[in-house]
């Protein structure tokens, strides 16, 4: 998800603890018991489907009242005063984990937009075609590039941000398909969170199963390069198969947009990467990143300090008439609508706010089946039933990661509910702890860019929103709705595919060193 730069082992046994101390608090009793503790969640995954699936409305706030609605049912199951169940509501919402991703989305989005206010779409338009790549190339590029720029900095999430507010505006003008393009970008995203040592999932992936992370990560890389190559090929058939939007007068705006200086946010961006390479908090790697931003924009003249902040006030202020002459204020008659704070600085961290209070919401609900016994009751249910040898117990890991995130948008929090069964279940067939990281890891990591509710893909749905302003030619119709980008996230759907056909297959597979497989045979 996102590397916090602090120290890795503190920052997660903090989550850990948060996650322990939601397993062994207060109990909540159901009417129906532990599975009516998954009615809020199971009920905003069917209104999330019924608004973006079958009504084709992408709009986080229905989701939000959407998650709302479901957190009230779920409360009218609950035994007892309902105190137990609205305090579990407020623990919820405070957990680190989603305060973690919270972050990572206000800085990205500030600096995405600020760096776009810069005209680096400009730039990439212009590299794209000096460089001859068309929209049959420009998907893959992008794929490779957004996995790249994920693995560097180890945010998946600031990936999309970056990625939707900068490559696909240029994509979809060059004449790429939008869907596949969003497609690619969250596939890169998948790749960053899955293989990047410094990411959350892959932290939480080691550290829950007792495995080192430089281990983890050097023995999943074969899964993870067959995912990519195949995925990069896909793209490739696909981008000379699907075609773009018809942009009116492209050919005129894609002269207009060409401009080489924009490329000067490279910069920009490679400062964000070094930062956060060299061990530094994501907010200080994001925040030198855009202080680099701001100095190119007024040095080249790419864009004003109005453009990245500026106070609109009443003309009836005399404070405000007397500060005029800052290139940051202005004033404006005082029943104008206008009055108000603008700029990248607001746009980026605005736009995410929806999103937020719907991530919040969600992580409580989770928090809610958690204490009702839900999570338990299914793991206990695959343990004892369903996982009855080597190959059937690697599969539960698979399929039961997969469905834990159908459930939590926050690919770590679903990493961190899910880490105790799965190590549980793995030392029963005394599986190696980095097999059982890397199952848990890819699968997080995957599908957390899948499914159209999940954290990864609202995100970037989210961003793309704000193009239809910052674009005179982008219209709504070139947005992707979340429910249309699933099958074209071909790395997360070949990682998964890898997988399910590791644990059937035992490819491989590896045994702790301290017994012999034949004795795992008999287990």
């Amino acid at each position: 998800m996102v590397d916090t730069g602090e120290d890795p082992e503190d920052s997660v046994a903090e989550e850990l603890a948060d996650a322990e101390q939601a397993r062994s608090g207060p109990r909540i009793e159901f009417y129906g018991g532990p599975a009516a503790s998954a009615i809020p969640i199971a009920l905003f995954i069917g209104w999330a489907v019924f608004q973006s699936g079958l009504m084709r409305i992408g709009d986080t706030t229905g989701l939000v009242a959407g998650m709302l609605v479901s957190l009230i049912v779920g409360m009218f199951f609950a035994k007892g005063d309902w105190k137990t169940y609205a305090n579990t509501i407020f623990e919820g919402m405070t957990q680190r984990v989603a305060a973690t991703a919270i972050v990572a989305w206000l800085w990205a989005g500030m600096f995405a937009d600020t760096i776009q206010a810069g005209e680096f779409v400009s730039g990439l338009v212009w590299a794209a075609q000096a460089l001859e790549v068309g929209p049959t190339l420009f998907p893959a590029i992008t794929f490779v590039l957004a996995a790249l720029l994920a693995t560097g900095i180890g945010t998946g999430y600031g990936t999309v941000i970056a990625f939707v507010g900068l490559f696909f505006p240029a994509g979809v003008l060059l004449g790429a398909n939008p869907t596949l393009l969003f497609g690619a970008i969250l596939s890169g995203a998948v790749f960053g969170d899955n293989l990047a040592p410094v990411s959350d999932t892959t932290i939480v992936s080691a550290v829950t199963q007792d495995a080192d992370i430089g281990g983890v990560v050097a023995s999943r890389f074969k899964y993870a390069s067959v995912a990519a190559v195949l995925a990069f090929s896909t793209y490739l058939l696909a981008g000379s198969a699907m075609s773009g939007v018809d942009v009116a007068g492209s050919a005129d705006i894609l002269s207009g947009q060409s401009e080489a200086l924009g490329l000067v946010h490279l910069a920009s961006i490679g400062v964000v990467i070094a930062t956060a390479i060299s061990g530094r908090h994501i907010v200080e790697a994001i925040s030198w990143g855009l202080v680099v931003a701001v100095a190119a924009n007024v040095v080249f003249g790419l864009a004003s300090i109005s453009e990245m902040l500026l106070f609109r006030a009443p003309a009836s202020s005399d404070f405000a008439q007397a500060l005029e002459f800052l290139p940051v204020v202005t004033t404006v008659p005082a029943t104008s609508p206008d009055i108000g704070v603008y700029g990248t600085f607001y746009s980026g961290a605005a736009g995410f706010f929806p999103l937020i209070v719907l991530t919040l919401l969600i992580v409580a609900g989770a928090r809610i089946m958690i204490r009702g016994g839900g999570f338990e009751a299914v793991q206990n249910f695959l343990l004892n039933r369903v996982a009855t040898s080597v190959r059937r117990a690697e599969t539960t890991m698979v399929l039961g990661t997969a469905s834990v995130n159908a459930m939590i948008t926050i690919n770590t929090a679903a990493e961190i509910a899910i880490a105790p069964y799965v190590a549980r279940i793995g030392e029963r067939f005394n599986v190696n702890g980095y097999r059982r990281a890397n199952i848990l890891d890819a699968n997080t990591s995957a599908l957390g860019y899948i499914f159209p509710w999940a954290g990864g893909v609202l995100v970037g749905y989210t961003e793309m929103q704000g193009l239809v302003g910052e674009f005179d030619w982008f219209t709504q119709a070139m947005l992707v709705n979340p429910a249309e980008v699933w099958p074209f996230v071909f790395h997360g759907w070949f990682l998964f595919g890898v997988f399910i056909v590791s644990a059937l297959t035992g490819f491989g597979l590896e045994y702790t060193t301290d017994r012999e497989s034949e004795e795992v045979a008999r287990v």
